[in-house]
């Protein structure tokens, strides 16, 4: 009996000695997620507190919207987690020498910040204000590439500044477009501005005033192939693409080393505009040119003036985008939209069938005029040349964006004018619509036409400045425009 029951507690003995020898190997193999070093980083804990906090946030009111919003909201959640795994590598390697060694490794944010603006271009897409207010701001976590005060960019707490003004113009156009509609779209633009501003500016101003913390001097250098711990929320690796023709990545300050090859792209064409004389395109101005002897300056709108045929077309910003255009469309679109697309030569266009709910949205018209005959909610004209449009009132708002040479003349009332992006505006504006709010952004050659108070149906020429003067003083930029003495 004695035997039997040391047999039965040896072989116990085994078997828990098995169960242990099991459980250690398979722990010893199982992946850690996150290095001990960077679990304990109090700078990195910080971070994901504040992207749970911030980014949650966003997240919960992009899910009520739903569509494009959301989907751009995740491509920002995605660009927050590849900041935060540059900067647990970045403590385990060497500080690169140059933005241009470490562009393989700022290669993964820049992929996801190209992403987000791929979602903003070709025909503008529904929720347009949304998707370019976060595009916009995602290069705010560049920061992360700052390298020092020779680098090319400004310090990190600025740089998040910065950013965030250049994304700001689209984000007060959400607040204005729902601010007495849908409460929805309001949180989701307060929690995106508070995710940047003080939140993600008040973070790094805390915890990385100079840049990302970097690994000793004798680390591995950044340049070199590496094996980085998954974590769970970073891209999957891919196999590198082939190689695309050269483009200037978004974290590159430096100019490449000359080749001996012959020149390609942009270079070429400077070689080739070098080897010409320089006026040798260009044609004389005659008086009948010039503004000054125009004949027609009545102030309206002109169904039959039409620029000379022969002349060039003004090259500009607005009239660098292309676009496919394709057929001719003027249609009432779900009974809540009027639709005018790639009209080309027309002069007779109307709108007569129109109230207050329906919106009117004008794309790649080009040498054309348009009148809405009646009060509407808002009219959008994006990417039209030469063109022309005539309307009563508005209840929210007009836009003009992408266009190169448009006038627009207001007949009745129209609380806010949004010009962006665009090379010269020609706009009229009623006794009614004097109190509009203009508001401008990358534009050029903006004039506004306002009625004289003296003499009926004359006009007053008020040319709105493009230029401006940023004065550090008491603690603070003050801006004013630019003034020129003379005439």
């Amino acid at each position: 009996m004695e035997t039997a029951l040391v047999e039965r507690l040896e072989a116990a003995v085994a078997r828990l000695e098995a169960a242990v020898a099991s459980g250690a190997s398979l722990s010893a193999a199982a992946p850690r997620e996150l290095d001990v070093p960077a679990a304990s980083d109090p700078a990195i804990v910080a971070y994901d507190e504040f992207v749970a906090e911030a980014v949650g946030r966003l997240t919960a009111a992009a899910e009520k919207i739903g569509g494009k919003v959301l989907d751009a909201t995740k491509v920002l959640a995605e660009a927050f987690a590849v900041a935060k795994d540059l900067l647990v590598q970045a403590k385990q390697l060497q500080k690169p020498a140059s933005m241009a060694d470490a562009q393989d490794f700022f290669k993964p944010l820049s992929d996801v910040i190209t992403k987000a603006t791929a979602m903003t271009e070709g025909r503008r897409p529904d929720y347009f204000n949304h998707l370019k207010s976060i595009a916009d701001s995602l290069p705010a976590l560049a920061w992360v590439a700052f390298l020092g005060k020779d680098c090319g960019m400004s310090f990190p707490t600025a740089h998040v500044e910065e950013s965030w003004q250049m994304a700001e113009f689209y984000n007060n156009k959400v607040l204005v477009e729902y601010r007495n509609k849908d409460p929805d779209h309001v949180e989701w633009a307060k929690a995106l501005k508070d995710l940047y501003i003080p939140g993600l500016r008040d973070y790094v101003k805390k915890y990385y005033p100079l840049g990302p913390v970097w690994g000793p001097a004798g680390g591995s250098l950044v340049s070199q192939p590496k094996a980085a711990a998954p974590t769970p929320k970073a891209p999957a690796v891919k196999a590198p693409p082939p190689p695309a023709p050269p483009s200037a990545p978004l974290f590159s300050t430096e100019k490449s080393p000359k080749s001996s090859q012959p020149k390609e792209g942009m270079s070429a064409v400077f070689q080739e505009i070098s080897s010409k004389p320089v006026t040798s395109g260009l044609r004389k101005v005659t008086d009948d040119m010039k503004t000054k002897n125009r004949a027609a300056r009545s102030g309206v709108v002109s169904s039959t003036a039409a620029a000379p045929a022969a002349a060039p077309e003004k090259t500009s910003r607005a009239g660098s985008f292309s676009f496919k255009s394709g057929p001719p469309k003027m249609e009432l679109q779900m009974g809540r939209k009027w639709v005018v697309e790639n009209q080309v030569g027309k002069k007779n266009l109307a709108i007569d069938d129109c109230d207050s709910r329906q919106s009117v949205y004008v794309y790649g018209c080009k040498d054309s005029l348009l009148q809405v005959n009646g009060k509407v909610n808002n009219i959008t004209v994006d990417k039209c040349t030469k063109f022309g449009i005539v309307f009563k009132d508005v209840v929210a708002a007009f836009e003009v964006v992408n266009c190169n040479g448009v006038e627009v003349q207001c007949q009745g009332t129209a609380p806010t004018i949004s010009i962006d992006n665009t090379s010269g505006c020609q706009l009229y504006l009623s006794k009614d619509s004097l109190g509009a709010s203009i508001t401008s952004a990358k534009s050029s050659e903006i004039n506004v036409m306002v009625p004289s108070g003296v003499t009926d149906g004359d006009w007053v020429e008020h040319a709105l400045p493009q230029q401006y003067i940023h004065s550090f003083k008491e603690g603070q930029f003050i801006t004013s425009p630019v003034s020129h003495s003379g005439a």
